[in-house]
């Protein structure tokens, strides 16, 4: 199963693979012009943030996880932020909750623990994949990509 997947795995000196033939779709319940809320400024941070977010980028620029726009492109922009854990490592996220009000709800049912777990209990063999950036391996498709577009200092 791993080998037939291995586009989803980092390889050498890839530092990360990518999850192909699923990419994200993002539907909203209203058209253009999308909220207000979603153009805005980039929000006020310290310097010590801004060479954290500064090293995210770059990082993502290298990966082509992530390209820069034109300054005259007219978009949908949010602003990005800086998620640190407890151990000191940082991730960067969109802020995108003012689309959480216009997006139109998923259904389908989340499986229960108490299943999932009996679902496991004839397994064989039961692993864990630690995921660097696990969100950024996901593609999202062209139509929605005018919604994930963040602004910040650079």
């Amino acid at each position: 199963m791993l080998r037939k997947n291995i586009p989803a795995f980092s390889i050498g000196e890839e530092p990360l693979g990518q999850i192909r033939g699923h990419d994200m779709e993002l539907y909203l319940d209203v058209e253009r012009p999308y909220p207000p809320m979603q153009r805005r400024p980039p929000y006020p941070e310290s310097l010590e943030t801004r060479k954290e977010i500064e090293k995210h980028i770059n990082e993502l620029l290298e990966m082509d996880v992530i390209r820069k726009i034109a300054h005259n492109e007219i978009v949908e922009i949010t602003t990005p932020s800086l998620i640190t854990w407890h151990d000191g490592k940082s991730r960067l996220c969109g802020d995108l909750r003012a689309l959480n009000n216009y997006k139109k709800a998923d259904r389908y049912p989340i499986s229960r623990i108490p299943h999932a777990l009996d679902k496991l209990k004839k397994s064989k063999y039961i692993t864990k994949m630690d995921c660097m950036k696990g969100f950024h391996q996901n593609g999202v498709k062209p139509s929605s990509m005018k919604l994930f577009k963040i602004i910040c200092h650079m």
